[in-house]
């Protein structure tokens, strides 16, 4: 099959490690389930910082719970992209730790207060169900099924989020000051969250003329402002006056993407950003902190003790 099939296929796309693809759809689609994959990671990395902040027992439970979700992810959406049979996990993964792995801006952001979680757990795991339930009907399988599970996973941490905030709202002034001064902070990076403009998407065209995306970025950072805004608003926070958001003739919100910082975006994206180098470099010192485990591991195997293990038991 050459890539003008691919394109031109009639009706919902779907494919499986068993077709005969052409490379240029199996890069695209390892390119954007890697990306997924990693985001998923360091938003695990992101969000262990909030265990160490949560205010109860329970609260850390939860959170450590929702990392240990977010980790489970990766591993689901790296073996997806094995499938393609461009890149192995291994491979993925030492990407990632040498700062060639792309992920999403958000979780280049070092975070230093439990008033941040919700802007992680509500508004950034809600705009990602926004996108991860358009990958359901995505044209590569494993990927679709794998969307099933944390599709059904990320409502949770969404719930477990809007909980946080809830309970910060109904605290004290000073406390509800905070949260909006914090919101203030990552509201413009919870819009860019859904990647560049249209017109400014180097793979949006590609991705879904071949049925890898199912929505454009502006269709669903539009989607979550119509869905937020008001949920933001009935917890009392204030939507800053920048970036400006506008209602269009047919009544839906949107953002006037000249007010956002796409310098500072197109940095991040580069893996160039300060804070990049941090969430990075916590990255690579946990996986060096564990490799006497992998290697030890890997030694057992070739000596035999997987077999040997198997016939003891």
């Amino acid at each position: 099959m050459n890539i003008t099939e691919v394109k031109s296929n009639a009706g919902p796309r779907e494919f499986g490690p068993a077709d005969d693809l052409p490379e240029e759809y199996r890069k695209a689609a390892t390119r954007m389930i890697q990306f997924h994959a990693n985001s998923e990671v360091m938003g695990g990395y992101l969000d262990k910082e909030f265990t160490r902040h949560a205010p109860s027992i329970d609260r850390k439970l939860a959170n450590t719970a929702k990392v240990q979700d977010e980790i489970g992810h990766a591993q689901l959406l790296y073996r997806a992209a094995e499938t393609l049979g461009v890149k192995t996990r291994e491979q993925m993964l030492n990407e990632l730790k040498e700062g060639e792995g792309k992920f999403l801006n958000c979780f280049h952001y070092p975070v230093d207060s439990w008033y941040e979680a919700p802007m992680i757990d509500f508004f950034v795991d809600g705009g990602a169900m926004r996108r991860q339930a358009t990958l359901k009907s995505t044209s590569w399988t494993p990927y679709a099924h794998a969307m099933d599970k944390v599709c059904f996973e990320e409502g949770f941490h969404v719930k477990h989020g809007e909980s946080i905030l809830r309970e910060l709202m109904q605290g004290s002034k000073a406390t509800q000051e905070r949260v909006q001064e914090t919101f203030e902070t990552w509201w413009p990076r919870i819009l860019q969250f859904f990647g560049p403009t249209n017109d400014e998407s180097v793979h949006d065209d590609f991705a879904q003329s071949v049925g890898l995306k199912t929505a454009t970025n502006d269709e669903l950072r539009n989607s979550f402002l119509n869905m937020y805004i008001p949920k933001a608003e009935k917890y009392g926070l204030k939507i800053p006056e920048t970036p400006r958001i506008y209602e269009r003739d047919d009544g839906t919100m949107a953002v006037r993407e000249d007010d956002l910082d796409w310098d500072e975006f197109w940095e991040i994206s580069k893996n160039e950003y300060e804070g990049s180098k941090e969430q990075i470099g916590s990255r690579r010192h946990r996986q060096n902190a564990v490799r006497w485990v992998r290697d030890t591991l890997d030694t057992w195997e070739s000596r035999g003790g997987a077999q040997q293990g198997v016939a003891r038991s």
